[in-house]
Order: C-alpha cells, then sequence, then structure tokens
C-alpha cells in the first residue's frame, strides 16, 4: 500500500461530522519564543503560524533544536519562565495569551491532553496506575473516588491494557515501556480532550511498539474526533497520520500544507533532504542518505535562510543574508523561498 493509499484511507475512517469542522481547535499566530541565557538571547522559535480543527491531525517535523516542542510548550502556556512569548493563541472560545497563569491551568487540564517522550517523566512511581490515570478527571469533572476508578478501567481498557480491571491497582514497574506509554494515554484521554499533543511518543520506543502506539493514537482519534498535533522528527510517522504537515528548522516554518502536497510535491531543500534521509525498503543495502552539518544554535542564527550552510542546492544567493518569505505554491502549501513555482 503506498503512503497516498494509506493517508487518504485514514481520513476517510473519521467519522465526517467530526473531520469538517470550520473552528480551529487550536490556533497559533505569529508566535515568538525568545529564552534569555548567560550567553545571550536564544531564539527559539519566530513567527510561526498554523492551526488544527476537530477530527485533524496536525505534524510539526524537523530535527533536534528546530523549536517544534518549544513552540508546542509556548502555545499552551508552558514555556520556561526565562521564555519571553509574543503573537497569538486561540485554544477553542479563549485567547490564552490574555488569560493568567490559573485560568490557562485549567483550561489546559480540561481540553489539552498531552503525551509526551518518555512516560517514566509522566507517571509516579510510587502510585498505582488507576490514579494517576484519573487525577485530572477528578480535579476538572468532579468525579468520586468510586467513579474515577471505574472511569481508570474503562480508559486502561480503551487504550488497550489487558486485564485492566486487575491491572489498575499496578505500580509503573509493574508494565512495559510500551504499555506505560498507553497508560500516559489514558491519563492525556481522561478528561475527554478537544486536543491531544503527542511531543515525540514513539522515540523512547522499539520499532513494533512505535507501530502500535501510532496505531493506538489514530484509533482513538477515529473514535472520539479529537484534534491531534504530533511532534516528530520521522516522516514515516507523518506520511501515514497527519493530515497537515509543518516542517521546521531554526526556529521557522520552512515549508507547510496538506500531507499529500509536501510529499508529493517537497519544495524546499530542507523537506527533501528529510525525505531522503527516511529509509526506504527499495534502496536496500545502500547507505542511508544523511543531511551534512548541524541544525544551527538558536543563540546565533544566519541572517538569513537558517539552513543556507547545510544546503546543497544554494539557488538563490539572497537566501545567505536575507530571508525568504513564506509563499503559496498551492492550494494551501507554502513554502519559505525567493522562487515560488519552482522546484530548485
Amino acid at each position: 500500500m503506498s503512503d497516498r493509499t494509506e493517508r487518504s484511507e485514514r481520513r476517510e475512517s473519521v467519522p465526517s461530522q467530526r473531520r469538517a469542522s470550520d473552528r480551529p481547535v487550536l490556533s497559533v499566530e505569529d508566535l515568538t519564543v525568545t529564552v534569555g541565557t548567560r550567553r545571550g538571547p536564544a531564539h527559539a522559535v519566530a513567527g510561526v503560524s498554523w492551526q488544527v480543527r476537530a477530527g485533524e491531525t496536525f505534524a510539526l517535523v524537523g530535527e533536534s533544536g528546530s523549536g517544534k516542542s518549544m513552540t508546542l510548550l509556548a502555545a499552551t502556556g508552558l514555556a520556561p519562565r526565562a521564555a519571553t512569548v509574543t503573537g497569538r493563541v486561540r485554544l477553542l472560545d479563549s485567547e490564552l495569551t490574555a488569560l493568567p497563569e490559573d485560568r490557562r491551568r485549567q483550561l489546559r487540564g480540561r481540553h489539552v491532553g498531552f503525551v509526551f517522550q518518555d512516560p517514566m517523566t509522566s507517571l509516579n512511581p510510587v502510585l498505582p496506575v488507576g490514579r494517576q490515570v484519573t487525577e485530572a478527571a477528578e480535579a476538572h469533572l468532579g468525579l468520586t473516588r468510586r467513579a474515577a476508578r471505574d472511569r481508570a478501567v474503562e480508559l486502561l481498557d480503551l487504550v488497550g491494557i489487558p486485564s485492566a480491571a486487575q491491572r489498575v491497582d499496578a505500580y509503573p514497574h509493574q508494565f512495559s515501556g510500551g504499555m506505560r506509554q498507553r497508560v500516559v494515554i489514558a491519563m492525556a484521554l481522561a478528561c475527554e480532550p478537544d486536543l491531544l499533543i503527542a511531543d515525540e511518543p514513539t522515540t523512547a520506543l522499539d520499532v513494533t511498539t512505535q507501530a502500535q502506539i501510532v496505531e493506538l493514537v489514530a484509533d482513538l482519534q477515529r473514535r472520539l474526533g479529537t484534534a491531534v498535533v504530533w511532534v516528530t522528527h520521522d516522516l514515516g510517522v507523518v506520511a501515514g497520520i497527519a493530515d497537515t504537515v509543518a516542517v521546521m528548522y531554526g526556529g521557522r516554518i520552512v515549508e507547510q500544507g496538506p500531507v499529500d502536497a509536501v510529499f508529493d510535491t517537497p519544495t524546499h531543500p530542507y523537506t527533501r533532504a528529510l525525505l531522503a534521509a527516511r529509509p526506504d525498503p527499495s534502496r536496500r543495502g545502500e547507505d542511508l542518505v544523511a543531511i551534512p552539518g548541524a541544525p544551527p544554535s538558536p543563540l546565533d542564527l544566519p541572517a538569513g535562510c537558517a539552513f543556507w550552510p547545510r544546503c546543497p542546492v544554494r539557488a538563490d544567493p539572497r537566501c545567505e543574508h536575507e530571508l525568504p518569505p513564506l509563499t503559496p505554491v498551492g492550494d494551501g502549501h507554502t513554502v519559505r523561498t525567493f522562487y515560488p513555482g519552482e522546484t530548485p
């Protein structure tokens, strides 16, 4: 099955009333994050804009240090204290950037679920998983202890924990890594959130378990109609689950659009380099294609395109000293380029 066929079938499997929503669940507009450090300001995110609707999956893609995770932390009010955040972020009907922290915390707890890379950083080793799964539901939905336990069993069963009623009182160390990540997903779904943020949720898992977690999140989205933001460096994951993809580099979005457009007609040299670096069964026995060099430090970003020092194309010398604009090149497809409509 081709990536395109798999992507189409996944989108068609989402109930239509969930798939078509005019109101974004989360909208990010011109988000900029600067973090103060001893060495000076680190420009982690610069002018990022995107949105995700109910039933959709939006993927932020890029190498480590590209600004993906900081974008999500800042958008949800979880940026470090040393960070200065500007721009607008809207969650459903609320302007998050205009609210005090206690109100933001309430909205996050009720409407946003988080799944992070290492489940053990999200789980308390000395509490039974059932108590941890429903702590947020008790706080935000007012569940009694009895109702919370029943809800914990229901959620553990929903995410595929075998014998959920018997394992609800087990501790995190009694689960495998993949099962712990399922527990964390159950925690994230406890308040029936409108938005699920999955930040590199499969990186610490083996390949088989990675595939199971990806399919679990996609299946839950089909059943619940939740909006999902998936943060990853793995374009192979994105191909099968995303509706819209934004490729980040040096704190900026360099290419964004519907998944088919980005994968079938990648325009920015960085996007093409990431796609070329994917393992491909048709190139069995050949060396993987590596991108030379390393991403730039947010403390010392180039004046122009941040990818210029690593770019194999260098089609326009202006890229070295002048920042290319984010330009439309198709229906919903934008690329940071000086030559719209062309592939260098």
